[in-house]
């Protein structure tokens, strides 16, 4: 349990409600743009626009908040304009009109969890291993609109979409200003990040990130399209999401006793041979029902494992007045340069070659980054708590 004094249900409540938008756009965004009449290069290159921003919005926001030490109040200006960005997605379905609101929506969208990733270690103090039970909500989160949405657009179809997105960020505004402020405890050591980045294993788990995240591109841009195009239902299609997620939240769970007893580096090993196997397993036997599950399963460690110790990493390695920047930089690297890679490698592939040939390249990511795990990574002394 996380010890008293910790605000938990309403640090885990932003969680619920920001993954809960993140349980619209990654399952169903890129649906809702074929259903406009955009074809997959095109829809591959909109997509690659949400982490795009991350390259930027991330370390501007974080570099604030490290310098007014405001974190709580950064993550609520940037939610509420969010919402008034998205908002501007109802004037125009025009593709130049797309993709200015969804440069706007997502570089607020994006400032907000690095910086409440670090608020979130501040207020756990020494116990930052217990970080995994608050963020298991996020993913619940992800659950409950996942399968809702699978639901709900058998009925209403996809112009559904944009409105439950609106209806996200307008929780995740209100959850805001529910978290209390967590100032960020300075640091004596005022030596420029770029110290802490030119060290070997920084810069190796920087690009273990990008390549990890590159390798999830085809995932997030064309899953859903892909079992749509198989016959699979919408709602067995949500279904499919929401097994990978709840298998994320059983390793969320477990998280605070799997990375004391066996270390990042065993973890990033076993989690990137178990992610090569999964882009298989999808590329090749999507018409098997029972292997589609598997690879579902799978999720807790491709996303749950590599989150957790991803986070604990940046914990150890970004201290005092780098933590900010350090989680915005390990947003940036990951979920902002390699998920935009992923999914611009995935729209030119798509048409031309195919799913198979796609999550091939998604296992050959996979591959790489392993190979640097095992040459550069070590886990650190100690983990915190």
């Amino acid at each position: 349990m996380v010890k008293a004094g910790i605000p938990y249900w309403r640090l885990s409540g932003f969680y619920f409600f920001y993954f809960a938008s993140l349980g619209v756009l990654i399952p169903y965004w890129s649906l809702y743009l074929k259903s406009l009449g955009f074809n997959s290069l095109t829809i591959g290159s909109l997509i690659a626009i949400l982490p795009a921003t991350k390259l930027i919005a991330p370390y501007i926001w974080g570099w604030l908040a490290d310098h007014t030490r405001r974190s709580m109040f950064i993550i609520r200006v940037a939610a509420i304009f969010s919402v008034l960005s998205f908002s501007l997605v109802f004037v125009s379905q025009q593709l130049w009109w797309l993709t200015i609101v969804m440069l706007l929506f997502s570089f607020f969208w994006n400032a907000m969890l690095p910086q409440y990733e670090a608020m979130t270690l501040n207020h756990l103090g020494n116990d930052t291993h217990r970080y995994s039970m608050i963020r298991l909500w996020g993913s619940l989160g992800f659950i409950v609109i996942v399968v809702i949405i699978g639901d709900l657009l058998q009925s209403y179809g996809t112009d559904l979409i944009p409105l439950v997105v609106l209806f996200t960020f307008v929780t995740i505004s209100i959850a805001s200003f529910m978290v209390p402020e967590k100032l960020n405890i300075p640091h004596v050591d005022h030596s420029p990040i770029w110290s802490v980045i030119e060290q070997p294993k920084v810069l190796a788990f920087l690009i273990v990130c990008f390549l990890m995240l590159c390798s999830h591109g085809p995932y997030y841009t064309f899953y859903t399209i892909y079992l749509e195009e198989q016959g699979y239902s919408s709602h067995m299609i949500g279904v499919l999401w929401a097994v990978g997620v709840l298998a994320e939240v059983i390793i969320f769970l477990l998280m605070h006793r799997l990375l004391p007893m066996f270390g990042a580096r065993k973890l990033l090993i076993v989690t990137l041979l178990l992610t090569t196997l999964r882009w298989l397993i999808i590329g090749f036997f999507v018409d098997d029902l029972s292997m589609l599950f598997l690879a579902q399963l799978i999720h807790a460690f491709s996303f749950g494992v590599f989150h957790a110790v991803g986070i604990s990493l940046v914990h150890d390695y970004f201290t005092g007045s780098h933590q900010g920047r350090g989680q915005a930089l390990y947003a940036s690297t990951s979920y902002g340069a390699g998920v935009a890679v992923g999914s611009l490698v995935s729209g030119l592939v798509w048409d031309k070659w195919g799913a198979d040939v796609l999550f091939v390249f998604a296992s050959c990511c996979t591959v790489v980054a392993l190979g640097i795990v095992w040459k550069f990574i070590e886990s650190p002394d100690k983990v915190h708590g």
